[in-house]
């Protein structure tokens, strides 16, 4: 089957923002307005297309990323068919629990929508996730949502973008009206008032400005003009000329500056009350890129090591990312991947080139959140998803056989916090390792381990419900009943010292004896680095063939350290010297001698503990300000910063994880149930030495 759309009418965007901006309520808007659903879902009554999955619907907020494609002709263009695009749409989640979707949708993303609650304005998740889209260069455009609540302040959100995120926001709207008063947004470049008719705001009606904002409308426009023709020499002559370049002259350079993240429009509107989506679509079209604008991929060739770029086009070799593994209970495993080159064909070969390993495509999916349709071809810059690939994990790149290629892929955060999970039944251990499997697949930031010194399964993630929500999946699609523990913190242990220790392994029994000998140096390495082996065996003292084991015996030593069993992190350890014996030595015993070496110069380079801290910003009446400041310095936490937000205070604080179980019980009793609070991982930091010595006393016990 033929392309439909060429790929300059196709548009890959996301929906970000904070938890509880109203993303999900903007996706079901934009679905229903692009006639994918005749009906449109409301979180708040359980019946969102894109919130699909039961713990969503539940607690009315996000957990996966939810992948869907519509199409839209810009209501300036309604009814011709020549102006209709393709948009994908991935609408992610809000909650730093599942910061890893947002991460993964916006590394195969080529724009997105970052949606502001017109109350809060800028919020923590916000600043986070707008980080991640300038990491992964991902042009933007804001919109701020509810502008119909009570306490709404268009101007107030808008400077906080400015002064949080970027100085290069620029209004392409304004609302007429606030609160209950909202009644519509004003397009500063065209000069029209818009209003939106019918039970579901579904027609758009352009008419004049209302005379009090007359003025309003052309101050805001000239500071929008001079914005955009900065960013191109003839339009700014022409304007210094005393002329004002024409319309689409003017959306072609803010298309530009917008693609090259020189400048970000802001629109507005209330997605509740159906006011305004319509124009976010036509901006997505007007202003996002689509694959074509952007530089070719770039990436490395695993034969010859070599950077190679693939552009966006058809004819290109395939190059695809996998961003996303699911367990599906009616296909089995979905893997979701986005090409940047080249076709995606069914029945064809296709190699892995991150693992090395062949792949045969049985079957491919358009996906329409949890509705599919099969499909036999996907093409350049689209997104689909592939039933049953055996060993393709999220980050992996897919590429033609003959011109293998490696795409950057996607680092995660670590997990932070642990909790001990046991079977109920004899039935339910089976079941229990099968279904931990699989979602760990599913989700980088979830780890399970054995305790091989008590037996029990320690399973690791980024938060308390991060991991109550993996209990409950566990418990509804995999039918497992199990034992939770306490949470506990993922401590690490790291190195402050440098120190060299030898490891000598020697046994004789009759027969063959076992010999295995090493030197190893042990440096710390800056916060953050994780783990180095450096192999500077000179001449052979120690063959080649046992360097792995030793490597493999240092890596099994890390993993439990000599502290209080903690993980050692950001340490650099070197094989500098040792020795072997013709017939005795072995694989095995020199990863035995790596080991107590590792153990022994571990000790001696003055071995601390980390504890992961929190960012944490909590949102208060004033009268408790004093009550939850001093609460939160007991906690061993740093106030960074205090601020207002309309009649609330915020409070910007560091506190250690350890600290903060069961903070929101103690917060509500505190402020007679008013404050609320949220809490993202901030970094790793020495654990003060009376606190250090209380928790590798009761590790022991």
């Amino acid at each position: 089957m033929p392309r439909q759309y060429p790929i300059e009418k196709v548009r890959d965007i996301g929906i970000i923002a904070h938890i509880d901006a109203g993303k999900t309520t903007v996706s079901e808007r934009v679905l229903f307005y692009t006639g994918v659903s005749h009906k449109i879902g409301e979180v708040h009554e359980g019946d969102t297309v894109m919130d699909w999955m039961e713990q969503e619907r539940e607690r009315g907020i996000t957990i996966t990323s939810a992948a869907t494609t519509c199409f839209w002709t810009p209501t300036y263009r309604e009814g011709d068919k020549n102006f209709e695009h393709r948009i994908n749409l991935i609408d992610t989640p809000g909650h730093i629990d599942f910061t890893v979707e947002v991460k993964r949708s916006l590394r195969v993303l080529d724009g997105a929508v970052v949606v502001f609650d017109g109350v809060a304005g800028v919020e923590p998740q916000s600043e986070t996730n707008w980080h991640y889209a300038d990491e992964y260069k991902v042009p933007r455009l804001c919109f701020i949502n509810k502008l119909d609540r009570t306490g709404a302040s268009f101007d107030n959100s808008y400077r906080s973008i400015l002064e949080r995120l970027t100085p290069n926001a620029v209004l392409l709207q304004i609302p007429i009206g606030l609160e209950n008063h909202f009644e519509g947004v004003i397009d500063l470049l065209t000069r029209h008032a818009f209003r939106f008719e019918g039970d579901k705001g579904e027609k758009t009606v352009g008419g004049e400005v209302p005379d009090n904002l007359k003025d309003e409308v052309e101050k805001q426009r000239h500071h929008l003009i001079e914005k955009i023709v900065e960013h191109d020499d003839g339009a700014m002559h022409e304007y210094l000329g005393g002329g004002e370049p024409a319309l689409d002259k003017l959306k072609a350079v803010l298309r530009k500056a917008t693609i090259g993240n020189a400048l970000v429009p802001v629109l507005c509107g209330s997605a509740l009350k159906n006011k305004g989506v319509q124009l976010v679509l036509d901006a997505v079209v007007d202003y996002l890129p689509s694959p074509a604008d952007l530089p070719p991929v770039k990436g490395i060739n695993p034969e010859t090591h070599g950077e190679e770029e693939r552009k966006p086009s058809d004819n290109e070799p395939l190059s695809a990312l996998a961003f996303k593994i699911a367990s599906d209970p009616f296909v089995g495993t979905l893997t979701f991947f986005r090409v940047y080159s080249g076709i995606m064909k069914r029945g064809s070969y296709i190699l892995n080139s991150t693992k090395g390993g062949q792949e045969r495509i049985g079957r491919i999916l358009r996906m329409h959140a949890n509705h599919r349709e099969e499909a036999e071809e996907i093409y350049a810059g689209d997104l689909g998803a592939l039933v049953g690939l055996k060993d393709t994990t999220t980050g992996d790149t897919l590429t033609d056989p003959e011109h293998p290629v490696v795409l950057e892929q996607i680092t995660f955060p670590e997990p932070v916090i642990s909790v001990r999970i046991e079977p109920k039944t004899k039935v339910d251990q089976e079941r229990m390792g099968i279904a931990l499997r699989r979602l760990a697949e599913e989700d980088p930031t979830f780890r399970l381990r054995g305790d091989i010194e008590t037996g029990e399964t320690i399973i690791s993630g980024m938060g308390e419900l991060h991991l109550e929500i993996i209990v409950d999946r566990m418990k509804r699609e995999f039918k497992v009943e199990a034992n939770v523990g306490r949470p506990q913190v993922a401590y690490k242990e790291t190195v402050k010292g440098t120190a060299e220790a030898e490891g000598k392994y020697i046994r004789q029994s009759g027969g063959r004896g076992q010999y295995g000998h090493v030197w190893l140096r042990l440096e710390p390495m800056e916060r953050g680095q994780g783990f180095e082996f450096v192999d500077a065996i000179k001449g052979g003292i120690i063959p080649q063939e046992f360097i792995p084991a030793a490597e493999k015996g240092v890596h099994e030593a890390v993993d439990k350290g000599v502290l209080a069993g903690y993980p050692v992190v950001d340490v650099k350890v070197t094989l500098y010297d040792g020795s072997y014996h013709e017939v005795d030595s072995s694989e095995i015993a020199f990863k035995i001698a790596s080991a107590m070496a590792f153990q022994e110069a571990a000790r001696r380079a003055k071995t601390v503990l980390l504890e992961p801290i929190m960012k944490v910003q909590v949102i208060v009446p004033p009268d408790f300000l004093g009550d939850v400041t001093g609460d939160l310095s007991s906690k061993r936490g740093k106030i960074k910063a205090m601020g207002e937000r309309g009649t609330v205070r915020t409070i910007d604080a560091l506190v250690p994880l350890s600290e903060m179980f069961g903070y929101s019980t103690t917060l509500r009793s505190m402020t007679e149930g008013r404050g609320s609070f949220t809490m993202e991982f901030s970094h790793y930091e020495e654990v003060p030495a009376s606190v250090a010595t209380a928790i590798i006393e009761g590790k022991k016990k």
